[in-house]
């Protein structure tokens, strides 16, 4: 049977760090969903469309190919992996993310290539409530805001980006809100989702937790 390990969350909940970890411990593919609104936004910019046309954004959508292998997120043939993560997409992406059509195109892709790939570890906002609503296993993942905006911190010094804790968590705040008041997919946990808080836990912990409940759900089926 296809595995799919779903996991949610807003950002610098450590979704990308935990599903590389659960990824690499059960063997499966990991994608990032995330990786795909973010290089339709590096797209649209590139294009100079309007980003509050969903029309014109959903265009850039289908006519676009992003591929995504092993931690390397390519736009028609184009490695994008260090600008889909810089300031300017990362003020962006939520405002593109949040045209339905534009989350059609990309839900479709995201499903093929779970189906191509025979299963895999998903991480973005909407897997276990629209993606995958009968994934293997659903987890969420939480975190303090001000744990949340640090962790973003140590992201930007790490790419030589100089920014202020608190920028980072108006920034945060901001993303939070348009993702979770969009009126199709908005980031909340499913029902039947395991919510992780991971203020104080460290990455191993979580993974092994996730871990646990995969191989459980799969030896029960």
């Amino acid at each position: 049977m296809t595995i799919v390990i779903a996991i949610d969350g807003p950002s610098g909940s450590g979704k990308s760090t935990v599903a590389r970890g659960v990824a690499a411990a059960l063997a499966l593919p990991v994608l990032d969903t995330g990786a795909m609104y973010r290089a339709v936004t590096l797209a649209a910019l590139e294009a100079q469309v309007p980003l509050d046309d969903a029309e014109a954004c959903a265009a850039i959508a289908e006519r676009v190919v992003v591929t995504l292998e092993e931690g390397v997120t390519l736009l028609d043939g184009r490695d994008v992996r260090a600008e889909i993560r810089g300031p300017v997409v990362t003020g962006a992406v939520s405002i593109v993310a949040a045209h339905p059509p534009v989350r059609a195109i990309l839900v479709a892709r995201q499903r093929a290539w779970v189906a191509r790939h025979g299963g895999g570890v998903v991480e973005g906002r909407d897997i276990g409530t629209v993606v995958f609503p009968d994934a293997t296993v659903k987890v969420y993942l939480v975190a303090a805001d001000e744990v949340r905006a640090r962790r973003r911190q140590r992201d930007e010094l790490a790419a030589a980006r100089d920014v202020a804790v608190d920028e980072v968590k108006a920034a945060l705040d901001r993303r939070d809100a348009i993702d979770s008041g969009r009126t199709v997919s908005p980031l909340r946990a499913a029902e039947d989702a395991i919510v992780i808080d991971t203020t104080h836990l460290d990455v191993d912990t979580v993974v092994a937790d996730v871990v646990a409940r995969a191989r459980a759900a799969e030896a029960s089926r």
